[in-house]
């Protein structure tokens, strides 16, 4: 007797039969919430499918994704050039583990350590795992090179950060519902106002191993620092022997206008930590690169992950650095960008109080007295448009750089309508 269940059966064992193939949006949003843990608050939406910026719900309605699942599918949804990538690789092999080598990892992590004029990749998983990594680099650094003294390492952060979720990382949040009820915390980090580069310097002493600093805050509202703000993070660092840690995990690869966002200050990190966007939106991959004198302190046995650097995510990884290499879409994100943020800068004093951002990355902060940031992304839902709202009264909007220049206006052109029904003048 065979021991194969069908999709059929299992669904009648499950007592799942009638979901199975759902096409009723309630039905599948009760479905999700009696089982999922409620670690998320998303719109009443169910996407089905997606096609370059724009996504299908499961009743056939169309949307112009302006999240981009927080910048990880840069390139659109259902990318031909990543697809064939991944599905070439899926027919071959897709895990070994890193107590092999395969033949997909070496031409990847020199790819993308060419990208970013750096020697050495350390592949991982999520973004959350390229930070803890990148926090691990920077006290073996501290403690090996540098000289600090055995557990006194401090790394200096900024506040209104974002960095992920695990324990470590909300240790140095300052945001309570990441903290509330998690502890106890993780000791070692010492948080300085952002944007400000004398507090910074204020806060190193003879133990300090690395900063670790968003280029642009992205879950604070899109937030841009003071244009001599990473040059005197970048100078302040190198006098004082302490790494500069640049997460680009959102901010990155090409989301900006340029590869990585410290570009636009003209600066380079000693690591850059990369995640989202890198696995194209078909797989999770992330990444700390940097130079063989920092990265290089690692020893086989110390750090590891099962999946990093696997077969398939490097597969798909390297074609997304490939498609970087081209400056296409850097470029579009600047050109596009430039558009994007001349239109909305029109709404402000028209139920905008200011906008901020870089390329297609745009910050907007909503007049509280009209509405909160939630009410106007569930409105701009009804019309077509997915945002995500941040902090209270700001909207976040950061389209596929695939997206065409008529989809941002018309984009724009809702989220005017949807003030002015708010009662903008």
């Amino acid at each position: 007797m065979s021991a194969r269940i069908d999709q059929a059966e299992l669904a009648d064992r499950t007592g799942l039969t009638a979901q199975v193939g759902l096409t009723d949006q309630t039905a599948a949003i009760a479905l999700e919430n009696e089982h999922a843990a409620h670690n998320y608050h998303p719109l009443a939406v169910v996407v089905a499918s997606g096609d370059g910026a724009w996504v299908t719900d499961i009743n056939g309605k169309r949307y112009l994704d302006c999240l981009a699942a927080y910048s990880a599918v840069n390139f659109g949804h259902s990318n031909p050039v990543l697809l064939d990538a991944a599905r070439a690789q899926l027919g071959r092999i897709t895990l070994t583990s890193r107590a092999f080598h395969n033949d997909q990892l070496g031409p990847f992590v020199t790819a993308l350590a060419r990208l970013a004029g750096k020697d050495m990749v350390l592949p991982m998983n999520t973004g959350a795992e390229a930070v803890e990594s990148g926090i691990k680099v920077a006290r073996a650094w501290g403690y090996r090179v540098k000289g600090v003294a055995a557990g006194m390492a401090n790394i200096i952060v900024a506040g209104g950060n974002f960095h992920g979720r695990t324990t470590t990382i909300i240790s140095f949040s300052d945001d309570d519902s990441a903290r509330a009820d998690f502890g106890p915390f993780t000791p070692g980090f010492r948080t300085v106002p952002y944007g400000d580069a004398a507090a910074l310097e204020a806060a190193i002493d003879e133990n300090t191993v690395a900063v670790l600093i968003e280029p642009i805050q992205g879950e604070a509202g899109i937030v841009v620092p003071p244009a001599d703000y990473l040059p005197a993070v970048r100078e302040i660092t190198s006098r004082h022997n302490v790494l500069f840690i640049a997460d680009e995990i959102q901010s990155g690869l090409g989301r900006t206008g340029a590869t990585f966002a410290v570009e636009l200050a003209g600066v380079v990190p000693d690591l850059y930590l990369l995640g989202k966007a890198l696995g194209g939106g078909i797989v999770p991959v992330s990444a700390v690169v940097g130079n063989a004198d920092i990265l290089g302190v690692l020893r086989p046995g110390e750090h590891g992950s099962t999946f990093g650097g696997n077969p398939l995510a490097a597969a798909v990884g390297l074609a997304v650095v490939n498609m970087l290499a081209t400056g296409e879409y850097q470029q579009r994100a600047q050109d596009l960008g430039a558009h994007l943020h001349e239109r909305l800068l029109g709404l402000v004093g028209h139920g905008v109080l200011e906008v901020r951002g870089a390329g297609l990355w745009a910050g907007i902060d909503i007049d509280p007295a009209l509405a909160s940031g939630r009410a106007v992304c569930e409105a701009l839902m009804e019309r077509g448009v997915l945002a995500k709202d941040t902090h209270g009264s700001t909207i976040r909007l950061a389209p596929p750089l695939v997206v065409a220049a008529e989809d941002l206006d018309w984009a724009v052109d809702q989220l005017a309508a949807v003030l002015e029904e708010f009662g903008a003048a």
